[in-house]
C-alpha cells in the first residue's frame, strides 16, 4: 500500500472512527491519584505525561493523557497489535520461516543484529526478541515482514489519533510523511492511546472495530478457542520482558525467571527519554499504565537514571493506590486472557 494513499486512508477513516477507549461516563477519575502523580512529576527534572486504568474497576488517573510524546521503542506495542490481527486473519503465522539479511542488521538495543547471517528464524522468535530485548533489528524484520503500510493501517483501524509508526529502526523514513516526522523519530503516541493497545491484549480484544476496554465479557469470551491464544503468546513475550528498571521497579521484586511475573511491560529509552507501558497483574484487577517521561535532563544510560526511577514511582503509587494488597500473578491467565484464571 503506497504510503501517500495511506495518509489519505488515515484521514477518512479517522473522521468516521470513534476513540477506542470507555466513554468519560465509564471511567471514574481518581483525583486522590492524580495529585500524587503530580507530586512525581513535580519532583522529575523533565517532563511526565500518565495514563492509567484499573480494567476491572473502571479507575483512571492521568497526567496529559492526550499529549502527543515520542515513543522510543514502545511502539512496538503498535507493530505487536498488527502482527496479532494478520495472525488472526490468516495472513501470517507466528510459526513462519523469516530470514535475517545484513540489510536489517542495525546498532542499538538487541542481539541479532551481531550474529552471523542468514539467519532463520520464526515470526514468533522476531517478535519476542523485538519484546524482551527490544531488538531493533529484530523489529526491522517484523516491519519488513508485516508492512510498514499495514501496521499504519491497523492503528488507524484501532481508532488511534495521534499514534504513528514512521520508519525502521536506525533507517531512514522513506517517502511521503507526516510533517511532524522529524520531530518524534521512530514514532508517536499518547498514554491514553497507547495504553489502550495494551488493554486489548489483556482483555483480548483484537476486534479493532470496537472500544479497547467495555466490551462485555460475553462476547469477548465467544472468542476464546481462536483469539485468546494468540493474546496469550504476546502476554507471554511482554511477561519475559528484561528490562525492569522502570515501572517493575519497586513493586515486584521477584525473581521473575523462577516464578513467573506479575508485570508484562513494553519499554522504550532515548537519551532524554524513559518509557514504559505495563499490564499489572494486581489483587484488585487487571492494572494499565502508560508512562512517559521526555526532556529529562539525567541522560545516563544506567540503572539509576532518574527517568527509570520516575517510572518506577508511578507504578508504586498506581499500585499502593488501588491494591495496597499487593500483586497476583495468578490471577491473570497469561496463556489465554478469555478463559479463568488457574488461580
Amino acid at each position: 500500500m503506497p504510503r501517500k494513499f495511506l495518509l489519505l486512508l488515515a484521514a477518512a477513516v479517522l473522521a468516521a472512527v470513534p476513540t477506542q477507549i470507555h466513554s468519560q461516563a465509564s471511567q471514574k477519575d481518581d483525583p486522590q491519584l492524580d495529585a500524587e502523580l503530580e507530586k512525581i512529576a513535580a519532583a522529575h527534572h523533565g517532563s511526565v505525561a500518565v495514563f492509567a486504568e484499573n480494567l476491572k474497576t473502571g479507575q483512571t488517573a492521568s497526567l496529559s493523557p492526550d499529549l502527543p510524546v515520542q515513543t522510543a521503542s514502545t511502539i512496538k506495542m503498535a507493530i505487536l497489535l498488527d502482527a496479532a490481527e494478520q495472525i488472526r486473519a490468516g495472513k501470517a503465522s507466528f510459526d513462519e520461516k523469516l530470514t535475517l539479511t545484513p540489510e536489517n542488521q542495525v546498532p542499538g538495543s538487541g542481539i541479532i543484529g551481531q550474529l552471523d547471517t542468514p539467519l532463520t528464524l520464526t515470526l514468533r522468535d522476531v517478535l519476542h526478541l523485538m519484546v524482551t530485548l527490544s531488538d531493533n533489528t529484530a523489529t526491522n524484520m517484523a516491519i519488513d515482514r508485516l508492512g510498514l503500510a499495514h501496521i499504519d493501517a491497523t492503528i488507524v483501524a484501532a481508532g488511534l489519533r495521534n499514534t504513528w509508526l514512521y520508519k525502521k529502526v536506525y533507517k531512514p523514513a522513506v517517502g511521503p510523511m507526516p510533517a511532524d516526522q522529524p520531530q518524534f523519530g521512530l514514532g508517536k503516541t499518547t498514554p491514553r492511546e497507547m495504553a489502550s493497545i495494551m488493554a486489548r491484549f489483556a482483555t483480548c480484544n483484537l476486534d479493532l472495530s470496537t472500544p479497547a476496554t467495555g466490551v462485555p465479557l460475553d462476547q469477548l469470551a465467544a472468542r476464546a478457542a481462536t483469539d485468546g491464544p494468540i493474546c496469550g503468546a504476546i502476554l507471554h513475550m511482554l511477561r519475559e520482558q528484561q528490562d525492569r528498571d522502570g515501572i517493575p521497579r519497586y513493586i515486584e521484586s521477584l525473581d521473575t525467571s523462577e516464578h513467573g511475573s506479575a508485570i508484562a511491560n513494553k519499554t522504550g529509552a532515548l537519551d532524554r527519554v524513559r518509557n514504559d507501558i505495563a499490564l499489572i497483574a494486581s489483587k484488585s484487577g487487571p492494572i494499565v499504565i502508560a508512562a512517559f517521561t521526555f526532556h529529562n535532563e539525567d541522560q545516563r544510560w544506567t540503572g539509576d537514571n532518574e527517568g527509570q526511577k520516575t517510572l518506577g514511582k508511578i507504578g508504586q503509587a498506581v499500585v499502593e493506590r488501588w491494591s495496597p494488597a499487593g500483586l497476583d500473578a495468578d490471577s491473570i491467565n497469561w496463556a489465554n486472557p478469555l478463559e479463568p484464571s488457574q488461580k
